[in-house]
């Protein structure tokens, strides 16, 4: 017994596939790597002689590139006593009754898959010549004859949107500002989307999660958008609230004795304007005492000009920088893709494989890009040289005091010795 497997794969439309899929002992497998309708594959198929006696396909509109061709090339194996099987359509060649009840369902299924693939086709080839998907524009563009280009009215939303978030590494507040300011009203995963979105860095994302770079005038510079990959991977260590509270204290400290993160709580007596705020376990199994807010953040604003530099000046910085591991892989990737309009010109390529390869080419470099944004800049040694002056926290409002804490502590630890206490800094480095 013979059992040879078809495969039809479009690179416009589909990732390699793998052969070990079926599930059965294959003797041969014929698999076309095309677009369009040639398929010397099947073709060596149909002359094969003898014919084997089980055929497996995915399904059977992967047979032709219409229904025409598909009835006329399934006829033709059948005829010649092969048992076709569709593993993901469940059918299999029948005769009698059972053949013609079951052929017209098929057929009908294989006539809607030839008409959606024709549909991704026309996407992918958008995609190739950097084209907008389907659908409307997002919200900040409009579309053009070419593409996106940047709508002026809801423009400086979009912006005030992000320098709010670049300022105070704010999501919520940045959401309640343009509320506030403009009357446009989002939620918090809305406006998680607008900050992590290419199509504002001037890049277009497509549905197969390609991104074409430069496509568009971008609403963010590149600086701008290298601080807020940052600034979000920083917050997601925080839980989603302490992240935009407005102490800058809240969601670092922890008890060293029961692991456990402090809270900021405020009270206030009757009839009396002063308040009193402090941090506290809420369930601690050595009943810690609560701390007074101002005398802890004093406290920690001592132990960082006194730690901060010693830590820096011992800091093993790793021999090989990711910095200028990811350099040579973006500069890799550009060469390559900037090698393609030669290698067309000297007919290595044709311009179809050329236009996915650097399709592929634009979507690696995008990862990288942005992989290497997220690096820290800040230069450590001078950092640690500025903060370490207590003059320089005097000034600082609470916002932005949280902000230079969350950029290099990790963690601010209790540690307690009867009544006493004292502080232990987890840096980030």
């Amino acid at each position: 017994m013979h059992i040879a497997a078809y495969l039809y794969t479009d690179p416009q439309l589909e990732t390699p596939t793998d052969d070990n899929l079926w599930g059965w002992e294959i003797d041969h497998i014929y698999h076309d790597w095309a677009i369009g309708p040639q398929r010397p594959q099947l073709d060596a198929l149909l002359k094969k002689v003898p014919a084997p006696d089980y055929l497996l396909v995915r399904r059977l509109d992967e047979l032709g590139d219409c229904l025409k061709s598909v009835t006329e090339h399934l006829g033709q194996i059948e005829a010649a006593g092969t048992v076709v099987i569709a593993i993901e359509q469940s059918y299999q060649t029948a005769t009698g009754e059972q053949s013609k009840q079951l052929l017209p369902t098929v057929l009908a299924d294989v006539a809607t898959a030839h008409q959606r693939r024709r549909m991704r086709r026309g996407h992918a080839a958008n995609r190739l010549k950097a084209l907008p998907p389907p659908g409307k524009a997002p919200y900040g563009y409009r579309r053009g004859k070419q593409g996106y280009i940047i709508d002026r009215t809801t423009a400086p939303i979009l912006k005030t949107f992000f320098e709010q978030f670049i300022l105070y590494g704010s999501l919520r507040g940045a959401v309640r500002h343009i509320a506030k300011q403009y009357g446009k009203k989002i939620s918090v995963s809305t406006g998680r989307r607008w900050l992590e979105h290419p199509i504002y860095r001037g890049h277009t994302r497509y549905g197969d999660g390609g991104i074409v770079l430069g496509t568009h005038r971008a609403l963010l510079a590149e600086e701008e958008a290298a601080q807020i990959d940052r600034l979000l991977r920083r917050n997601r260590s925080l839980p989603p609230k302490t992240a935009s509270a407005k102490r800058s204290l809240a969601g670092l400290v922890t008890c060293q004795a029961c692991q456990t993160k402090l809270t900021v709580s405020k009270v206030s007596a009757p009839r009396r304007t002063q308040d009193y705020t402090y941090m506290r376990v809420t369930q601690c199994p050595h009943q810690c005492k609560a701390l007074a807010y101002e005398t802890l953040l004093k406290e920690t604003i001592e132990t960082i000009c006194a730690e901060l530099p010693k830590a820096v000046a011992q800091w093993d910085q790793p021999t090989e920088s990711p910095k200028a591991g990811l350099e040579t892989k973006i500069a890799a990737k550009q060469t390559i893709l900037d090698q393609l309009p030669e290698l067309i010109t000297q007919g290595i390529l044709d311009q179809t494989t050329a236009d996915l390869r650097a399709y592929g080419l634009q979507t690696e470099l995008a990862t990288l890009k942005q992989q290497l944004a997220q690096l820290p800049p800040v230069n450590l040694k001078e950092l640690s040289q500025a903060v370490s002056i207590p003059q320089f926290w005097e000034g600082l409002s609470e916002t932005e005091r949280r902000f230079f804490f969350r950029e290099f502590i990790r963690d601010i630890q209790i540690v307690r010795n009867n009544n006493e206490w004292s502080l232990k800094l987890v840096f980030t480095f």
